[in-house]
């Protein structure tokens, strides 16, 4: 009897397996019948890297979509910037964090997959990729990411850098060096204003 019971029960997980390798995948739930959920935030329009003439802020040598990243996919910006909550510098991303999703992930339309291709490409060769540098501050100022990512939570990096999430192409929202842009967000949330505090 045990034999018997052993048989049907790994014959029908056989069945199950072997049902989910032709198919490609288990039977739609009702869920999943009614298509994927709605994203809670705008659809990222449609652009191609020509595009971006019309878009503010410098062009980099790959169109990095902030919105779809980061709007419509929802991806955490310590995802990328995985430093800015441990140290002073946010850091830009590695081509290999990048490729973290991109080995797989490969564009769904032929402008997307024409970005994702040079950063393959770059990747393949071992060059690193020349990022055009945005947001600029003094050097004898001091900001540490970390402390101010800490006091502000989660929409700290939408504090300084506005709205990033909606951003096709990243550009300088507040004048971050500029010390009364500093002086008033220390000022509103009752916080030090010492001279020492951001110079030494």
């Amino acid at each position: 009897m045990m034999r018997k019971l052993a048989f049907v029960v790994g014959g029908g997980a056989s069945a199950a397996l072997a049902a989910f390798l032709v198919l490609g995948r288990p039977a739609p739930t009702t869920a999943q019948q009614s298509g994927p959920a709605a994203a809670d935030s705008v659809q990222a329009p449609v652009l191609a890297a020509g595009d971006t003439a019309a878009l503010r802020g410098p062009r980099q040598p790959i169109f990095f979509r902030h919105d779809i990243h980061a709007g419509q996919y929802k991806i955490q910006c310590q995802y990328c910037h995985y430093s800015a909550n441990v140290s002073a510098e946010p850091g830009i991303p590695t081509a290999q964090t990048c490729m973290g999703c991109h080995l797989v992930v490969g564009g769904r339309d032929s402008t997307h997959r024409a970005e994702i291709k040079k950063l393959r490409d770059a990747w393949n060769k071992k060059e690193p990729i020349e990022w055009v540098r945005v947001h600029y501050l003094a050097r004898h100022a001091h900001f540490p990411h970390q402390r101010h990512i800490k006091a502000l939570g989660p929409n700290a990096c939408a504090t300084c850098h506005g709205d990033v999430q909606r951003m096709p192409q990243v550009f300088k929202v507040n004048n971050v060096n500029n010390m009364g842009f500093c002086i008033s967000c220390h000022v509103e949330r009752k916080v030090s204003r010492d001279c020492t505090v951001c110079h030494y």
